[in-house]
């Protein structure tokens, strides 16, 4: 087993989904002990955003492509193939404004490529990227699971499963700034809900 860890936070220390990530991870590995690990830390290595020369590179044939371009698109490049080359891709991912941060929106951007990660066919939209089973940590300051305001849950299973990752499954760490016994309960409530994860 080869395990992707995307720590989406923009805090390199003591984030919360970081912290729940890593209990993820802890349990994979407590039940596969030879897995291998990759972390990627978009606090620490930041992918770039998606901008116009980043559409220009990315649309101008190889051959054509200048230095600068070439080497914007080894980044995307590099993305891809690591998320490829994962079985298991566990995210930790907090909530930032009722949404996903923008480091993580950046590695979607990256790894989302037509005609390597998806691509369009005559009955729609068909995700390459399959065979994968996806973990998403999410950490939350108040309580959004199940209601309206949680947007996060169904962008990530729309974007995740555009590319062909269909096996989603969520950890939920909510009520975080709602004062101690709060957090105490919500981390709790992740345990239980990797424990389900894992099953």
């Amino acid at each position: 087993m080869k395990i992707l860890q995307i720590n989406a936070s923009a805090r390199r220390e003591g984030a919360n989904s970081t912290r729940v990530a890593n209990d993820v991870v802890a349990g994979l590995r407590a039940a596969n002990p030879d897995a291998e690990l990759t972390v990627r830390d978009l606090a620490a290595n930041p992918l770039p955003v998606l901008d116009e020369a980043a559409l220009g590179a990315l649309f101008t044939p190889a051959e054509a492509r200048t230095p600068e371009q070439a080497a914007r698109v080894a980044v995307a490049d590099a993305a891809v193939a690591e998320l490829q080359a994962h079985d298991v891709i566990v995210l930790g991912v907090p909530m930032y404004n009722f949404g996903v941060p923008v480091q993580f929106k950046n590695w979607i951007d990256s790894v989302a490529r037509a005609g390597i990660t998806f691509r369009y066919t005559a009955n729609g939209p068909e995700g390459l990227v399959t065979g994968k089973k996806v973990i998403v940590a999410l950490a939350r300051g108040g309580i959004y699971r199940d209601t309206p305001s949680d947007s996060q849950v169904p962008y990530l299973k729309s974007v995740l499963g555009f590319l062909g990752m269909t096996d989603v499954r969520f950890v939920y760490a909510e009520g975080l700034n709602m004062g101690p016994e709060a957090a105490a309960r919500g981390f709790a409530q992740a345990q239980a809900d990797i424990a389900a994860a894992l099953a």
